[in-house]
């Protein structure tokens, strides 16, 4: 649907802008207690990190699960135990094949049970958006700097932090993301309904959601 137009009209920087352009409004959304706000623009942010991730050849599915196997990236628990045990460092984690979900509900499934929404505020949540949103950027304009292979990885685990907290959101709003997407997308590009799109730059600029 986006892949041709994608690689047309934008650049990197480009879709790291909207990402984050849309990313904001969620935000906002959050900020204002407008919950279609927060759950449109939460979409539209996670559809143009997709983009990012694809420029890149990035599998999002195994990037995430190689990240969050089920357990907590950092202390290596679930739920997670990184306020009681206070880990100063990445634990090693234990990847046990059969237990990554075989879908994008499941995987909401299970960010409920590594990081509970109960655990914390909705604009806790929205404030580690904000903070994994920075550093996807900071490690792609690294990347494309310098371009050394370790830090192609290090945009594959920032976006799956960022995937992370895209759910961790969504857990603690109550949004369906799978749902919510088969919905978005179900007569094509959200926008102007055709697949592949055809919305043109300045379309997409102009979009006020």
């Amino acid at each position: 649907m986006y892949s041709l137009p994608d690689d047309q009209l934008y650049s990197i920087y480009d879709l790291l802008a909207h990402q984050q352009r849309f990313a904001m409004r969620a935000l906002k959304g959050i900020r204002k207690g407008d919950h279609e706000k927060l759950k449109i623009n939460l979409l539209i942010a996670f559809s143009w990190l997709m983009a990012i991730a694809n420029r890149f050849h990035i599998d999002v599915d195994d990037a995430v699960w190689q990240r969050f196997p089920m357990l907590c990236s950092y202390c290596s628990k679930k739920p997670c135990a990184c306020k009681k045990v206070k880990p100063t460092s990445r634990r090693k984690l234990v990847i046990i094949k059969n237990a990554r979900p075989p879908t994008l509900a499941g995987f909401q499934e299970m960010f409920v049970a590594i990081y509970p929404p109960g655990r914390r505020t909705l604009s806790d949540a929205g404030i580690h958006l904000a903070e994994e949103m920075g550093e996807v950027s900071e490690a792609v304009h690294n990347f494309l700097g310098q371009h050394r292979s370790g830090q192609l990885q290090s945009i594959k685990q920032e976006i799956a932090d960022f995937v992370s907290c895209v759910f961790g959101i969504a857990n603690s709003a109550r949004i369906n993301i799978a749902a919510e997407l088969a919905k978005m997308f179900s007569h094509n590009c959200h926008v102007c309904h055709k697949a592949p799109c055809v919305c043109s730059f300045s379309k997409v600029a102009r979009l006020r959601t």
